[in-house]
């Protein structure tokens, strides 16, 4: 279905969420992290929403990444580089309904079915993190998708 065009806004203002655990960052380490966002970014390059990223992923991987080092317990990397995150509003410029949203997610899925051998990432905190991405994903869409 086809993007009305219009800028929308999810019901119910931003998500309630349970931010995912912070004992993540020291169990998986910065590089880690950042190696896991570089596969997920190497998959949405191969992806039906590629033409929302730039050629050169690895940039865009490694901002993506220094958001998550601090959403998951190490130091405030993108702050320290980018300044506030404000994610809706940076995500605004792409319009992202909620198939977009869906294969983003997908995408992640992938990269976090084998994220506790490849990444260090702690099983016991898998489900809370999947948990956040879906809830938190959802406050990305700024389109709705047309009734057509």
């Amino acid at each position: 279905m086809p993007d009305t065009g219009e800028i929308y806004v999810p019901p119910g203002g931003p998500p309630q969420v349970t931010p995912p655990s912070r004992d993540i960052y020291p169990a998986m380490g910065e590089a880690n992290i950042f190696k896991m966002l570089e596969d997920v970014y190497l998959l949405l390059s191969q992806s039906k929403i590629a033409h929302m990223f730039p050629e050169d992923l690895i940039p865009a991987a490694h901002k993506s990444a220094a958001f998550f080092v601090g959403l998951l317990g190490g130091p405030p990397l993108y702050q320290q580089r980018y300044g506030s995150p404000m994610l809706r509003a940076r995500h605004l410029p792409f319009p992202i309904n909620e198939a977009d949203r869906q294969e983003w997610l997908r995408c992640f899925d992938e990269v976090l079915a084998r994220a506790v051998d490849k990444y260090a990432f702690p099983a016991e905190h898998l489900a809370g993190f999947r948990e956040f991405l879906h809830v938190f994903s959802g406050w990305m869409v700024n389109r709705e998708m047309s009734k057509e």
